[in-house]
């Protein structure tokens, strides 16, 4: 029902007494609303005025994406200065997603919606922030894959960003290493197993916690190493070939944060059809992203012989019951950062606009 505004009445000493009571109940109900609607239009300035004083701005969702005005999202360095083939409509050809421009032009800098910044090079001096001034409405990414362990020099991009792409769930734009799709399956097949437990490690060091519980552990079990820590490393093509021969994988994190969940898990292990062993954050931590009974966990044991025993006596309708995910489910990994860019035109319409990040050491530590 459309709403009727209260009008401004006449002088009432020229209507008679009894018309006068009938007008000043008649206003006194119209100002109840009134009123009301300016309280909360007070409370909400409030609001909004403490949100600006603790570095945020107001959270204003930005348009939906149309064919009449595509998004363009301006890659200002590639990760890794990978810089891969944007000559077509990569978000629409390979994912589907039209009116998402990408584009790595920097000439387009003024017109870019978005423009999107790679940490690693930032934090190695290699890349400058842009010159020029930035245009109302725009929008700056700050990016990242690694954990707060291996990402230095935040400090100097307080108040820099808008927006946030990490793996972490919190995150304004989510980006995880992979997923847990629904991929129904008749059957669920299950790799030949010649081996017991599997590691692939690259950067092995003393002081690591990973480190310090694979020694443990191997006292009591033997565990095939490779990788270049090892000096056997894997091509491209042999790991998951090598990781689905063994009945269990040790899916080792190099750090220990909140949702700090890798490769190690989704493709070293998950994806090659083998049963993950996981050190990284709490089990419930990892319950968020995949089923309960898919992963054992080091601290679901006192010690790592409790582990060992458990994994070397294990029976095959246990051993099976670690892949009844795989009736229902498939995993996708995520490893072009082109679609991994895509996703923040699937983002954008809800999005906050205008919001920055007064402290990005704080927020990612946390």
């Amino acid at each position: 029902m459309k709403q009727k505004f209260c009008q401004e009445p006449t002088p009432p000493s020229s209507r008679p007494l009894r018309v006068q009571r009938k007008l000043w109940l008649k206003m006194r109900t119209c100002s109840l609303p009134v009123l009301k609607a300016l309280a909360s239009a007070i409370i909400f300035a409030v609001i909004l005025w403490n949100l600006n004083f603790l570095g945020y701005h107001a959270e204003v969702p930005g348009p939906a994406l149309g064919p009449s005005k595509p998004l363009t999202v301006l890659i200002w360095h590639w990760p890794f200065h990978h810089t891969p083939n944007l000559s077509t409509d990569v978000c629409a050809d390979r994912y589907g997603l039209k009116g998402c421009h990408l584009t790595g032009d920097h000439g387009l800098f003024s017109q870019a919606d978005v423009v999107v910044f790679h940490h690693r090079e930032l934090q190695q001096g290699k890349v400058r922030l842009p010159t020029e001034r930035k245009p109302p409405g725009q929008n700056w990414v700050w990016i990242t894959l690694e954990s707060p362990t291996n990402t230095k020099a935040l400090t100097g991009w307080n108040r820099t960003f808008n927006w946030v792409m990490t793996y972490r769930r919190d995150s304004d734009i989510f980006m995880p290493y992979g997923e847990l799709v629904r991929r129904p399956s008749a059957s669920v097949d299950i790799p030949t197993k010649t081996g017991l437990v599997s590691w692939v490690i690259s950067n092995y060091h003393q002081t690591q916690k990973r480190v310090q519980v694979y020694r443990e552990l191997s006292r009591h079990l033997p565990v095939n190493v490779y990788g270049k820590a090892n000096r056997k490393p894997l091509c491209p093509d042999c790991l998951l070939p090598t990781t689905s021969r063994h009945k269990f994988y040790l899916a080792f994190e190099n750090s220990i944060h909140q949702d700090y969940i890798t490769e190690k898990l989704w493709r070293n292990a998950l994806l090659a059809g083998t049963v993950p062993v996981v050190l990284g954050p709490p089990r419930a931590n990892y319950e968020k992203f995949i089923p309960a009974d898919s992963f054992i966990h080091i601290e679901d044991f006192g010690s790592m012989k409790e582990l060992a025993s458990f994994l070397k006596t294990m029976n095959s309708s246990r051993y099976r019951a670690f892949f009844e995910w795989r009736k229902t489910y498939g995993v996708k990994l995520y490893t072009d950062w082109r679609e991994r860019f895509c996703t923040i035109c699937t983002r954008y319409p809800r999005l906050a606009q205008g919001q920055i990040y007064p402290d990005l050491a704080s927020w990612f530590s946390a």
